[in-house]
């Protein structure tokens, strides 16, 4: 069978040599680009919505539209795959994409481009999944490592460089080359994929369409991407809209559940589930990827609206974490035949622990090399997270049943990534109301505000200039403390989750058949 790990004489031999290599290159471009478009379009929203005339809050549909279509196109990945195989489902995917991209270049107003987003998000469901399953299919059995420590690369830089390069092309280029970039790396890729894997197909099989599961499924994970990415806005369920949001995806959740368990052919094959590894395994990559997420966002959040940083240096911020990653994880890759994966993901907990407590450290006056030695220290750990958890969670799943696997370990991901999003920002602007209070009433009209009155006065401000700085000053220290907290709420939450990964049983090595029963 010329599944992800084919046992010996049972499917086409591994690739070698330059044809492995161009490969494997443009698997990870696939996976690249997938990822990367998930984030890019965050700084460019403010660019964005003036170049297209319209607010803000109506620009962050253009985020919304692709998180609440890729949310219901990865989890269709192994159904997909078991029909039309893996090479052709993959190659379509990447090749349609490439055409969305463009579409969303030429987008002529907002309306327009949240249509081209939302088919841009539905048609990639399969490329991040695809691209990992087949990395691991073209690598021999002692070499599988290199697969997913290559795999693991491109899913940790592609956040990182989404924001620099969508904060460069804003600052320097028209909005539309944050998409556009994207056509001659997908039409090169598809094309490469397909010559080099065609005579590779797997098998395939006429499976019934489970249109019920295929209903819940757009309904519940609609719902809930609507509510998280709407939720902060509307002041969360304060909105009717929200209440109905969060009501139809946990009753949509819950009747999908029982669906998909009962029914004979589910559209998602929740009986993964059933392995303790894969279990555990999601549980653990989904937490640790939730508050590395949230770090993402919160840094250069905190960076672009208190420090003074433009969009293309708060991301230039977090490169070092991906260049440190890229030289750090071959040799972890190679490493990872001889060490237990649950060492490896402790190795990922410890050092996110420590880079988030470092942050907690900063103040305000932080230099550039201060705000980058934490992000340095995450690199370690991105260098071991994912190819540790993949390891743990892929261990004992039976070659056919891998692409149904890491299509649902990529669609939890995601939803923890959402979940992440939401909540950081919320609890970042709840936690500085809650510091601006505490710091007014320090303040007061008593001493401390008399010394600060009196110390401007004589550089020359009058007594309302003066309230306007000092409120200005109380603002930005009551954004540093609610950062802080935060920072420090993430160090011991990677410290919590430490244990969770010695419930799984000991992995099988990624030099062995990963996906071996």
């Amino acid at each position: 069978m010329a599944g992800p790990a084919p046992a010996a004489g049972e499917g086409p031999p591994p690739l070698a040599g330059g044809k492995l290599a161009v490969i494997a290159i443009a698997l990870a471009v696939g996976t690249f680009m997938q990822v990367l478009d998930s984030t890019i379009a965050n700084v460019s929203l403010p660019t964005l919505a003036g170049n297209l005339g319209v607010s803000s809050d109506n620009s962050t549909w253009v985020i919304t539209a692709f998180a609440v279509a890729n949310g219901i196109g990865v989890p269709l990945t192994g159904f997909l795959m078991g029909r039309f195989g893996v090479v052709r489902t993959f190659c379509l995917s990447v090749l349609l994409f490439t055409i969305a991209s463009f579409l969303c270049g030429i987008a002529w107003n907002l309306s327009s481009l949240i249509f081209f987003r939302v088919l841009q998000g539905a048609v990639s469901g399969p490329m991040m999944p695809g691209s990992q399953a087949l990395l691991i299919s073209i690598f021999a059995a002692d070499r599988r490592s290199t697969a997913l420590g290559i795999w693991s690369m491109t899913t940790l830089v592609a956040p990182i460089m989404g924001p620099i390069l969508g904060g460069y092309i804003s600052d320097n280029y028209h909005w539309s080359w944050i998409f556009l970039i994207n056509v001659p790396f997908g039409l090169i890729c598809a094309s490469l994929c397909w010559r080099g894997l065609k005579d590779r197909e797997t098998p395939t099989r006429k499976l019934p369409i489970d249109k019920v599961g295929l209903f819940l499924l757009v309904l519940w994970v609609g719902s809930l991407q609507c509510m998280l990415d709407l939720g902060k806005n509307d002041d969360w369920f304060q909105s009717p809209r929200i209440v109905v949001f969060g009501a139809v995806a946990v009753v949509g959740a819950i009747a999908w559940i029982i669906w998909e368990m009962t029914d004979a052919n589910p559209i998602v094959d929740l009986s993964l589930f059933k392995s303790r590894n894969f279990t555990i395994g999601a549980v653990a990559f989904c937490l640790g990827y939730a508050v590395f997420f949230a770090n993402t966002l919160l840094l250069p959040l905190w960076l672009q609206t208190q420090i003074g940083y433009t969009a293309t240096w708060a991301g230039l911020v977090a490169a070092p974490s991906g260049v440190v990653a890229v030289l750090l994880t071959p040799f972890v890759a190679r490493m990872s035949g001889k060490i237990d994966a649950r060492w490896l993901a402790t190795v990922a907990f410890v050092s996110f622990a420590a880079s988030y407590w470092m942050r907690s450290l900063l103040t305000a006056n932080a230099s550039f090399g201060q705000i980058m030695l934490p992000v340095l220290v995450q690199g370690v750990a991105m260098s071991t997270f994912f190819l540790a958890m993949l390891t743990i969670s892929l261990d004992r799943i039976p070659a056919q049943r891998l692409p149904s696997a890491t299509g649902l370990s990529n669609f939890t991901r995601i939803v923890a990534g959402s979940f992440a999003a939401s909540i950081i920002t919320t609890a970042w602007d709840r936690r500085e109301a809650l510091h601006q209070s505490r710091l007014s009433e320090a303040i007061g009209q008593g001493v401390p505000w008399q010394m600060a009155r009196d110390g401007l006065a004589r550089l020359g401000l009058n007594e309302t200039r003066a309230a306007a700085a000092v409120t200005r000053q109380m603002v930005g220290q009551a954004y540093l403390l609610a950062s802080t907290d935060l920072f420090r709420l993430s160090a011991w939450l990677c410290a919590v989750m430490i244990p969770i990964v010695w419930f799984t049983r000991r992995p099988n090595a990624p030099s062995g058949p990963i996906a071996a029963d």
